[in-house]
């Protein structure tokens, strides 16, 4: 089943944002996967005119295997603060993951973020003023981690820019998540959500490098964006 953000406003309603596998969704809700012709499009020459100032220009990572992975059993302790250094192409974004509230959301994350899964991954779409969105091993948004957990946002939950969340299909249950996620990257994106989708932190840090690499142009069907950034690594400390 393809993993999917939807887009809630009528100016972008054909527009969704996949995570893994087919979708059950009629055409007209959902957005066609990229093609070969599509990624090979870009060449890293022709990218560097679409990268914001400080971003490296780099090719496109070779996919890495597919969904592989077991569901973690470890929870986070809520007296503990973990903040999660996503370095990026361009530049670091620290997140605080959220140990109190969504404990075993944030403490995915953190699993996969451990276990080296989000190392050279991409965002693989981008849509101005709403988010950006990675996590994905195939780098297509038809790839995961190979388990999903659940953990539902209350009812009234308000995102807001800078928010790390978490995609689902639009069949699954509130609060579903693998290893794709997105971050909010305005006010007008947040006001877009519905509470369907699980919380892992927020940005604490780098919120300028989350507006930097949602500047980039991408396509308007797909999302794909016309330059590649890049998930150098991430890591977890605890404070």
């Amino acid at each position: 089943m393809s993993r999917l953000l939807a887009l809630l406003t009528a100016a972008l309603v054909a527009l969704v944002f996949a995570a893994c596998g087919d979708d059950s969704s009629s055409e007209s809700e959902a957005t066609p996967e990229p093609t070969a012709t599509e990624e090979a499009a870009t060449t890293p020459a022709a990218a560097n005119e679409f990268l914001p100032e400080g971003c490296e220009n780099v090719e496109a990572p070779a996919p890495k295997e597919d969904g592989t992975l077991k569901a973690p059993t470890e929870k986070l302790d809520e007296s503990k603060t973990y903040v999660a250094t996503m370095s990026t192409t361009c530049g670091d974004i620290q997140i605080t993951l959220d140990a109190k509230d969504n404990p075993i959301t944030a403490g995915s994350f953190k699993y996969l973020a451990d276990q080296k899964f989000y190392d050279g991954l991409t965002f693989h779409r981008i849509v101005a003023d709403f988010v950006i969105q990675g996590g994905d091993p195939l780098g297509q948004g038809t790839g995961g981690a190979g388990y999903s957990v659940e953990e539902a946002p209350p009812s009234d939950y308000k995102y807001a820019p800078g928010d790390l969340a978490m995609a689902k299909t639009g069949d699954e249950p509130a609060g579903t998540s693998g290893s794709q996620f997105f971050i909010v990257t305005s006010e007008n994106g947040a006001a877009q959500l519905t509470p369907d989708y699980a919380v892992a932190g927020k940005v604490t840090e780098g919120m300028d490098v989350v507006e930097k690499i949602g500047g980039i142009q991408a396509d308007p069907n797909t999302g794909m964006p016309a330059a590649q950034v890049i998930i150098k690594s991430v890591t977890v400390e605890e404070k």
